[in-house]
């Protein structure tokens, strides 16, 4: 058993395949044969692992034994050399049971020694597709053409350069009607065309628009910054150059997943039929993933299917599908793309993931995060399960978010009312407390559900000691100090951070008009009430001063709009009940203001919402001010940059912002009540 089990690894199979081999007998028995007869063709040369294969699948699928020495020799010399040629050379053997074969006629169909340049494959593939013709000439000496299970073929056989094997064309029974009359010699020529280009260079201009690993630089709209070779240098050397594309090519040349043009509705459930594309030849798919990639089949006509089967019983899970809409990142560069089950493994492989942690829905998907790794002999990480963390007055499926975009009740993904990563950080959440957040829950294999002001606890605690502090006036009143001088004006300094004024401070200037919130004044003085009325002073904050109101301005409605005050200093007068913030010559800028997106605790829950989330949202969870006033301290403030607004909030600076007005988004409130100061 010994000797066999070395005999068969010596054309290739692997130590576990050949002991699997050997519990056939009469399949170990026909491959001894075929190998001792190739040895003798060979001599002192030993079998390489290409025609070992071709030997293994022949013995396989041979069903006349007699026909043994006759194929073997054309693999052993060469003339043989691909999994397509040996299709065609089976299925003229089963059609010419004779006992003589006509080896110039078996040689034709096999495409041996025939020569054909890919412009030329190409050209003929075009030109079938656009007039359901073959193309006469100068292919007619590599062409044949026949019929199996109702479908055509047209076979060419290729040796140019580093590109060998049979490539093969497949169309419905039907052939495609012409919608022009294409010549024969314009197609050959490239001058068969509508806008001045050939069939065939128009699909090559869309492949000219792939940027080749490490030149993502030369794609529209990329990025340079002062570091970006560097890190494409590292990705290179980490990576080996390879995209997501080039290893589902390799995962077909291994002969782990094929094109399946079996539709979406066939494929959903859990007794899906086998696809009878299944074991479809290699280079056959991979002509296909390519014209995939090129863009020439429709949505939902092909897929990529990976040979494996789940926990869950679910068989040949989709890798690639085809989708022809522009990608936020890389527009219309791609029209395939990657699914949750190829990409997750490989991606988390090349960034050198250790551990890669889910939700426990995914538990079912842990088969085919392993199996792809190891089907490319890549490093696998390791897949860990967990139970989901909900909040509530929200959602966090991805399905139902992008309905909430889809209607226009949100932005986009991004948008600060939801709860996904890149919102959060939009309205300004630090990694820290989302950190803090999880290691306080715990994790645990139970779906678990919590309260939105528990992570918001968590924000707080670290802005409160990383933010520092600025004035913002969200509604101003207008304040003018009548025993100032009209051009007065001197410079405050106020700590960046109260409770420790060694970390640093900043200026901010004050002169006769400052601006105050219209919450901070009431006409007439009500109980609790400790801040500034017309018949109770109040201090400024830093400033040193104490006003007291003169005269109350209002407008043609009888709203306040202005008040006239005289200041004193700090130090001259009783101390005040309470000291507000105010600000003096500002910066005008917008303010974002969010609260819960949707009204009731569970909007998912049909027992609490009947209609369904989306009849759920709550008309006031974002309010915008348009023009609110901010010192001028955070003028040079960059995007994301955050900030405690004394008195009101946490607040990040927005992308939208520009040179002429800054955009703040109001990440949680302080943990006081400002009504209650």
């Amino acid at each position: 058993m010994a000797d066999a089990v070395s005999i068969f690894m010596s054309i290739g199979l692997s130590e576990q395949k050949a002991k699997e081999t050997l519990k056939n007998e009469a399949l170990s028995s026909t491959l001894k044969r075929a190998i001792e007869q190739a040895q003798g063709l060979l001599g002192s040369a030993s079998i390489d692992k290409t025609a070992g294969t071709l030997l293994y699948n022949m013995v396989t699928r041979l069903k006349d034994s007699n026909r043994l020495s006759f194929l073997t020799e054309y693999i052993i010399t060469r003339k043989i050399t691909s999994e397509l040629q040996l299709s065609a050379a089976l299925d003229f053997i089963k059609s010419h049971p004779q006992e003589n074969l006509d080896r110039l006629e078996f040689e034709a169909a096999c495409g041996v020694g025939v020569m054909v340049t890919p412009e030329q494959i190409e050209d003929a593939v075009r030109f079938f597709e656009v007039t359901g013709r073959v193309l006469a000439t100068p292919l007619t000496p590599a062409a044949c053409w026949f019929k199996t299970s109702n479908r055509h073929f047209f076979c060419c056989y290729v040796s140019h350069s580093a590109v060998k094997g049979f490539f093969l064309l497949s169309q419905a029974a039907k052939p495609k009607a012409a919608e022009k009359d294409v010549k024969i010699e314009q197609v050959v020529n490239g001058e068969a065309n509508t806008e001045g280009k050939s069939l065939m260079e128009q699909l090559r201009g869309e492949a000219l628009k792939f940027h080749k690993p490490g030149e993502n630089y030369k794609t529209e709209g990329y990025v340079v910054t002062s570091n970006t070779m560097n890190l494409l240098k590292k990705h290179l050397e980490e990576t080996g150059g390879q995209l997501l594309y080039d290893l589902a090519v390799d995962l077909i040349r291994r002969g782990h997943a094929y094109v399946c043009h079996q539709r979406g509705e066939e494929l959903k459930g859990h007794n899906v039929p086998p696809s009878p594309w299944r074991e479809r030849p290699l280079e056959e798919s991979l002509l296909l993933f390519d014209r995939m990639r090129k863009g020439m089949f429709a949505e939902g006509e092909v897929t990529l299917r990976m040979k494996m089967v789940m926990e869950d019983g679910k068989m040949d899970p989709v890798a690639y599908r085809i989708k022809y809409t522009p990608h936020h990142r890389t527009g219309d560069t791609w029209c395939i793309y990657p699914t949750y089950d190829y990409t997750h493994c490989l991606c988390d492989s090349i960034e050198n993931i250790t551990h890669s942690l889910c939700t426990k829905e995914f538990q079912s998907r842990r088969s085919s995060y392993f199996w792809l790794c190891n089907a490319l002999d890549l490093y696998c990480p390791v897949q860990w399960e967990y139970g989901r963390l909900n909040l509530t007055y929200t959602v966090v499926s991805k399905r139902k978010i992008i309905k909430l975009v889809e209607t226009g009740i949100v932005r986009d993904w991004d948008d600060p009312r939801l709860f996904t990563l890149t919102a959060l950080r939009r309205r300004g959440f630090p990694s820290q407390a989302i950190n803090n957040f999880c290691a306080r829950v715990g994790v645990t294999v139970a779906q678990t559900t919590m309260e939105p002001h528990l992570l918001e606890a968590c924000v707080r605690e670290v802005l409160n000691d990383t933010t520092p502090r600025a004035m913002a006036i969200l509604e101003p009143l207008k304040v003018t100090i009548t025993n100032l001088p009209t051009n007065a004006q001197k410079e405050v300094r106020v700590p960046d951070f109260p409770a420790n004024e060694a970390k640093g401070s900043h200026v901010v200037p004050f002169s006769k008009t400052i601006f105050i919130e219209q919450s901070d004044f009431r006409e007439v003085m009500e109980k609790g009430y400790k801040r500034l009325t017309s018949d109770q002073p109040v201090g400024l904050r830093h400033a040193g001063y104490v006003i007291s109101v003169q005269r109350v301005i209002k407008d043609g409605c009888g709203k306040v709009c202005e008040l006239e005050v005289s200041c004193a200093s700090s130090d001259s007068v009783e101390k005040p009940k309470a000291f507000i913030h105010w600000v003096s010559d500002p910066l005008r800028c917008e303010v974002r203001l969010y609260e819960r997106l949707f009204l009731h605790k569970n909007p998912e829950d049909p027992a609490e919402v009947p209609a369904g989330f989306l009849s759920d949202i709550n008309p006031n969870s974002l309010t915008v001010i348009e023009s609110a006033l901010v010192d001028r301290s955070v003028g040079k403030a960059k995007v994301f940059d955050k900030f405690q607004f004394e008195r009101v909030g946490y607040f990040s600076l927005d992308p939208d912002s520009t040179s002429e007005k800054l955009v703040f988004n109001r990440t949680v409130t302080l943990k006081e009540d400002p009504g209650k100061m």
